[in-house]
């Protein structure tokens, strides 16, 4: 009786021990992701942004801080914001998507990667600067138009913000207040600005 088991579990033995294993040596080698994924990081585009701050409210664990002030353009379509804090503390996020789900304008996405490792917890925050300089690399999560163009976060190539969006937003051409987009040409900006006022006359 004891022998039978005993040659049981050395047959397991010698099956397993030949057996390629499945594991992988990170970060040597490393899986591939599906697209999908939603890792810890958010990416966020300032030029879609317009500081209604949905994100933050259907946040569940109110990780989310955003101070705006108002800009005075964009009335005509609801009035825009000048975003001065947008942080998200990853450390006690749970990457639950609502905050994607919830913002209209197609502004923050979920982010691709995962090897946001620290030694102290006040460093897992995402402030706005490093929001705005980050690699614009989208998870295709609860994005249906990236995935349409067949769009891979893991290729490497960043995506603009023009091409991310369900929609154009055609007016945002002419109105980027609160988003730098005509920082490099002032006159460009007064002309957006003069040009919302007139709307309304």
């Amino acid at each position: 009786m004891y022998g039978k088991g005993l040659i049981k579990g050395l047959f397991v033995t010698l099956k397993n021990l030949v057996r390629p294993p499945f594991t992988v040596q990170y970060p040597e080698e490393r899986l591939k992701q599906h697209p999908r994924f939603r890792g810890e990081e958010f990416v966020w585009y300032e030029e879609r942004c317009t500081g209604c701050a949905s994100c933050a409210k259907y946040c569940p664990l109110g990780i989310i801080r955003i101070v705006t002030e108002p800009s005075g353009t964009s009335i005509a379509q609801g009035g825009k914001y000048n975003i001065e804090t947008f942080d998200i503390d990853i450390g006690r996020c749970m990457f639950c998507g609502l905050c994607v789900e919830a913002c209209p304008y197609d502004a923050l996405f979920m982010g691709s990667g995962f090897e946001r490792g620290k030694y102290r917890r006040k460093d897992l925050l995402i402030t706005v600067d490093e929001l705005r300089t980050a690699a614009k690399k989208p998870s295709t999560w609860f994005r249906p138009q990236l995935e349409r163009i067949g769009y891979d976060p893991h290729a490497g190539v960043p995506i603009s913000w023009k091409d991310v969006g369900r929609e154009k937003w055609e007016w945002t051409k002419k109105d980027k207040a609160g988003s730098r987009f005509y920082e490099a040409d002032p006159g460009q900006q007064n002309k957006a600005v003069k040009n919302s006022g007139e709307e309304l006359l």
